[in-house]
C-alpha cells in the first residue's frame, strides 16, 4: 500500500517517534497528541479498518492487545490505567484508513467517551 501514512512508516520512508516495534506491530507517538499520553499502536500488515479483520488475523489482533498493555507499562501509564481507541470508518472518526489503536493516558480520563 504505497499511497498509505502508516505503511510508509512501517517502511520507515516516513520518520515517526518509535516506542516500540516487534515483527508484527509498530508503536509510536501521535503528532497531534490529545493527552499527555498518545500512542498509536498499528500492525504491520495493511488491514483498513477494524471491519477488515479475517480470521487469519485473530492471533495478530490479540497481540496488538497485549502489545498496548507492554506498551503502556514501557511508558509508566498502566498503573494508573489509560484507554485503548479504535475509529472505525468514516462516522466512526477514522481519518487513515490503516488499522490502528490510540493509547491514551497521563492524566484522569473522563468515564464517557467524547463525541
Amino acid at each position: 500500500m504505497s499511497d498509505c501514512l502508516f505503511c510508509k512508516i512501517v517502511a520507515k520512508e516516513i520518520p515517526a517517534e518509535i516506542v516500540y516495534e516487534d515483527d508484527q506491530v509498530i508503536a509510536f507517538k501521535d503528532i497531534n497528541p490529545v493527552t499527555p499520553v498518545h500512542i498509536l499502536l498499528i500492525p504491520k500488515k495493511h488491514i483498513s479498518d477494524l471491519t477488515a479483520i479475517e480470521s487469519e488475523d485473530k492471533e495478530l489482533i490479540g497481540h496488538l492487545h497485549l502489545t498496548a498493555v507492554k506498551v503502556a507499562e514501557k511508558i509508566g501509564i498502566a498503573k494508573d490505567g489509560f484507554r485503548l481507541v479504535n475509529n472505525c470508518k468514516e462516522y466512526g472518526g477514522q481519518v487513515v484508513y490503516h488499522l490502528h489503536f490510540h493509547l491514551l493516558g497521563g492524566k484522569q480520563l473522563g468515564t464517557r467517551p467524547s463525541a
